[in-house]
């Protein structure tokens, strides 16, 4: 009997030490992996990724999902058996659906100490800013100087006759600029009164606006500048001079766009990082969310993804210092009410705009 053990227990050594690749034990010391969902427009330098892979002894591995709303869909969708460890790009336009889908789980981070207080938007800590954008009119400087034309700086001139066929818009219904312009329009005029954003939008399509279903059509199909278009003005963000300027070939001496940054005619949309509800590496997680609201990642935001740092210290490059135009007063709603109304809202552009 004591032969028959010691075999089998000499059988079982040599099987757990394996002549074999299937049955080898992964070797101690292999990195862990985190993994970010986040939307498609999402960028970081490989270099600063790399030395938090290498200080946490983690491989992150970045998982693009669509825009903004398809990201958080599929983040929603996959709640009870989460994709991802964090997810990034959620904004105040759709932050009050994400929490009301329960997917996030809070993290009172120390790092939130540096990020600017007007971008802390919600006090339950499940999702913490990252960065934000202003959307706004930009304007090709030549055009209007070459027509002797003043650069409109109120909802009003845009009704103008003057800036009549002049302007190019993104569908709200299908565009994040678009909805956020829409939304500014909403915060100016409101939605019941007696002249309310509807009114207004009625205007401007007396007024000859142009509609396209996305920024990439408006900006570089029927923007003066962008495209060789035949419209001056255009609905995009306050870092589109700056990355006019960047990006200029052959190299420009200055940025040829510029944005309109007058009170309430730009809408200010924030970025949130979560860590989900369900992962296995809450603690990484964390560090990860840690490093987001850092200066050396947040510094490292804006000629990535082209919008600001929520970190108060990051200091911003100089193209940014030189050709973005921070607005002093942008136009803010509620998240809660946007996610109330968003809908109705856009059903009622759509019938007043496009039908």
């Amino acid at each position: 009997m004591r032969k028959i053990m010691g075999l089998l227990v000499m059988i079982l050594f040599l099987a757990a030490c394996g002549t074999g690749g299937d049955t080898a034990v992964p070797e101690s010391g292999t990195p862990r992996v985190l993994t970010l969902m986040t939307h498609d427009s999402f960028a970081i330098s490989e270099d600063v990724l790399q030395a938090f892979e290498a200080k946490n002894d983690v491989t992150v591995e970045i998982l693009p999902s669509g825009d903004a709303g398809a990201a958080l869909n599929q983040a929603i969708l996959a709640k009870d058996n989460p994709l991802a460890d964090l997810f990034f790009g959620v904004d105040n336009t759709f932050m009050s659906r994400a929490l009301e889908a329960d997917i996030f789980e809070a993290y009172d981070s120390p790092a939130l100490a540096d990020i600017r207080a007007d971008l802390k938007l919600d006090e339950t800590n499940r999702l913490l800013p990252v960065d934000y954008g202003d959307v706004c009119l930009n304007y090709d400087k030549a055009w209007f100087a070459a027509k002797g034309l003043p650069v409109p700086v109120s909802w009003e001139d845009l009704r103008d006759p003057a800036y009549k066929g002049l302007l190019v818009v993104e569908n709200p219904a299908t565009s994040s600029p678009g909805l956020a312009f829409m939304l500014a329009t909403v915060a100016a005029f409101g939605a019941d009164d007696e002249y309310d954003f509807l009114d207004y939008w009625a205007d401007l399509r007396a007024n000859e606006v142009l509609v396209t279903n996305g920024w990439e059509d408006a900006y570089y199909g029927q923007f003066t500048v962008g495209g060789g278009g035949e419209r001056p003005l255009v609905v995009s963000y306050a870092s589109s001079p700056p990355a006019e300027f960047i990006f200029a070939d052959p190299p420009a001496d200055e940025s040829p766009t510029a944005s309109i940054t007058a009170p309430g005619m730009c809408f200010r949309q924030v970025e949130f990082v979560g860590i989900l509800k369900g992962t296995e590496s809450r603690d990484l997680a964390e560090k990860f969310v840690d490093f987001m609201l850092g200066q050396t990642f947040q510094e490292d935001i804006p000629l990535n993804m082209f919008v600001f740092p929520a970190n108060e210290p990051a200091a911003l490059p100089q193209e940014f210092t030189d050709w973005a135009q921070i607005p002093d007063q942008p136009a803010t709603l509620p998240p809660d009410e946007i996610a109330a109304n968003r809908d109705a809202w856009i059903e009622a552009w759509t019938e007043i705009v496009l039908r």
